[in-house]
């Protein structure tokens, strides 16, 4: 007999862990769903663009400061005559402060080449210099789009933080649909099968005399209730299985539909809020916030604007120095043999640069206001989210006792009814409120849920 016990007693520990198995194999917790969100959902994928259009930004602009190699050959011949032939290649560095080296090797041949074109007949070799005075000495184009390009990347970064944080906030709020749904079928359910064993009951006592038949009409109503609402519980639970697949993929971009197996995390509520670092609401601010840094970086790009328009007031000054030498004699230097010159370009009235100057401050002007307006808006909106939570936290607690409340006035009804100073009628209006206020607690749970998303989108970090 005592063996037998035992086996039996085996048999129900395995089949109790293979349950237990079975449940969490089945259960899709938040933390897996979203990553699983943020390493397979295109459009995560697709903000992750951004910073790759950023990065080709930049070397586009460093390709301004790529030295250069040119080489060019053009002749003339006719009746039987070689008017001309001219070599010419020379290899160009352009630094960061608007100078250029320039190294060049010129031959010229032929009889009827312009004198000043005359060169000796092994050629000739130059190596100089051009420096700009006033004008793109200290910014010019390709050092303002090299600084607006490093700048872009820090909006760039911010940007991506945004969309991810937006996927993944639609993502978590369906989950939250999904879940809140999954809950009121169990509920419905319960009181389903509530409403059957209640109509058996009556009927039965119906049978026996013991009750009146009306009551059968009353139960009836209950029951049929009871499954309308399980029937529109379902259809609400299937939409949000459904809206939940769309932010399911594999690695290969082949998008998953939910199984009817799985269902939500039911403790939920316990680590939401560490699961997105907000367990601390004190020490949450605006400070560092993704469109903040945008709008900064944004400013800063149009002040490298700025500063190049306030540039271009200056006079254009370039000059010039090349060193001549033929090259067999390269490094025999002889200082008198030069080519310089000086180019000075000045536009009297400076219309359009005072006017692009004027409009580039403006622009800063305008993105300086729209920071200070952004920041205010994301400090306070994040202030009353942060109370929203709160609040969500103590109508929780509240329609908890509610429902602890109506349960006990539900038990009380139903004693009443099995020792006939009851009826049907009362047990199913206090089964009603009980549903209700159950229902009650299962939307307000989500809102508190949700608020923490609200405030999790808000501050646009997806870390």
């Amino acid at each position: 007999m005592k063996i037998r016990n035992f086996i039996v007693l085996f048999l129900c520990c395995i089949s109790f862990s293979y349950a237990q198995e079975s449940e969490i194999s089945n259960e899709l917790t938040f933390e897996e769903y979203i990553a699983y969100v943020k390493k397979f959902h295109p459009l995560v994928k697709q903000a992750e663009l951004t910073i790759s259009e950023a990065q080709a930004k930049l070397m586009k602009a460093r390709g301004a400061f790529d030295p250069k190699i040119k080489a060019s050959y053009s002749e003339k011949q006719y009746d039987d005559k070689q008017y001309y032939g001219f070599t010419n290649g020379s290899f160009t560095v352009p630094t960061w402060f608007g100078i250029e080296l320039k190294a060049a090797f010129d031959n010229n041949e032929g009889i009827y080449i312009n004198p000043q074109n005359t060169l000796p007949n092994d050629g000739l070799t130059s190596v100089g210099i051009t420096v700009p005075i006033g004008q793109n000495l200290w910014i010019n184009d390709r050092m303002a789009e090299l600084k607006q390009a490093k700048l872009y990347q820090n909006v760039a970064k911010a940007e991506q933080q945004i969309l991810v944080t937006n996927v993944l906030y639609e993502a978590s709020i369906s989950y939250l649909s999904w879940k809140q749904s999954f809950e009121e079928v169990k509920l419905y359910e319960n009181f389903l099968k509530n409403a059957q064993i209640r109509h058996k009951g009556i009927i039965k006592s119906i049978e026996l005399g013991d009750k009146p038949s009306i009551d059968s009409v009353e139960v009836g109503i209950t029951l049929n209730s009871r499954k309308l609402s399980l029937e529109k519980a379902n259809l609400k639970l299937n939409k949000a299985r459904l809206q939940l697949s769309n932010f399911i993929w594999t690695e290969n971009n082949v998008p998953l539909e939910i199984s009817e197996n799985l269902y939500p995390q039911t403790s939920l509520k316990l680590v939401l809020p560490n699961l997105l670092q907000l367990d601390n609401l004190a020490e949450i601010s605006a400070e560092e916030h993704p469109k903040l840094s945008a709008l900064e970086n944004k400013i800063s790009i149009f002040k490298v604007d700025k500063n190049l328009r306030v540039n271009q007031i200056l006079p254009k000054i370039e000059a010039s120095y090349n060193y001549l030498s033929e090259p067999s004699a390269f490094d025999n230097y002889r200082f008198e043999d030069y080519k310089v010159g000086v180019n000075l370009s000045f536009p009297l009235f400076l219309r359009k640069e005072r006017a692009e100057l004027k409009l580039a401050k403006i622009q800063i002007q305008d993105a300086e206001f729209g920071y200070s307006f952004e920041k205010l808006n994301l400090e306070n909106k994040i202030e009353a989210q942060k109370r929203e939570i709160t609040s969500y936290q103590k109508q929780v607690e509240l329609n908890s006792k509610l429902v602890e409340n109506y349960s006990k006035m539900l038990q009380g009804e139903e004693r009443l009814f099995q020792v006939g100073e009851s009826s049907v009628f009362l047990i199913n209006s206090r089964e009603n409120s009980l549903v209700k206020s159950q229902l009650d607690t299962i939307s307000l749970e989500n809102s508190y849920l949700a608020a923490y998303l609200n405030l999790y989108k808000t501050l646009g970090k997806p870390e």
